[in-house]
């Protein structure tokens, strides 16, 4: 069993290794990443970009698709909690023998902070998904208020790209010419230089 797990994972990176999967793998891994999995899909956007530096485009938009269906992922997973949750509801009284109050989905001050501005700025909020460690829960916030789909999907995807482009070319074009030439990715990427 453990020698068959031990291939399978093999298999599965071999089958992300770049450059022979190229865009493909970042597809994967920038959808991945955008789901609540903790991932980051910046190294493998810009692992690939030292191998196709002509490609940076391309692996701008597939990072931005990749990573924009992955918040409509955890959209759709907040979507889903807020109907399992209201169906939960409908089978059960409003307070159980403790006294519990189960009337509200939530509370508490972030709560109400967080109400308060996904309804103050509608699908318009989503383009701050891809902020580290909010983005995610973000859009899967986004679905249990069932704020409307395609917007929420535009949003989020401008959010992404203008991120994947800013850190993209900061990463590869503006830092070494800053003098930052130690940074890690700079020395990654150094024989670009």
């Amino acid at each position: 069993m453990e020698a068959w797990i031990h291939s399978t994972v093999l298999w599965f990176l071999q089958l992300l290794a770049l450059p022979e999967v190229g865009l493909s793998a970042v597809f994967t891994v920038s959808f991945f990443s955008a789901t609540l999995l903790p991932l980051g899909s910046e190294p493998a956007v810009l692992a690939y970009l030292s191998v196709a530096p002509s490609m940076f485009w391309a692996a701008i938009f597939v990072a931005t698709a990749g990573n924009t269906l992955g918040g409509g992922v955890s959209y759709w997973m907040g979507l889903g909690a807020a109907k399992a949750y209201e169906k939960w509801r409908e089978k059960h009284p409003n307070e159980d023998e403790s006294g519990q109050d189960y009337g509200k989905k939530t509370g508490g001050r972030w709560h109400a902070f967080i109400t308060k501005w996904l309804t103050i700025l509608g699908p318009k909020a989503l383009l701050f998904s891809w902020l580290p460690l909010i983005g995610d829960p973000l859009c899967a916030l986004a679905g249990w208020a069932r704020l409307p789909l395609l917007p929420s999907l535009f949003y989020m995807a401008i959010g992404k790209f203008l991120r994947y482009v800013t850190m993209t070319a900061g990463i590869l074009w503006i830092l070494p010419h800053l003098g930052w030439s130690q940074c890690f990715f700079c020395l990654l990427l150094a024989d670009l230089f």
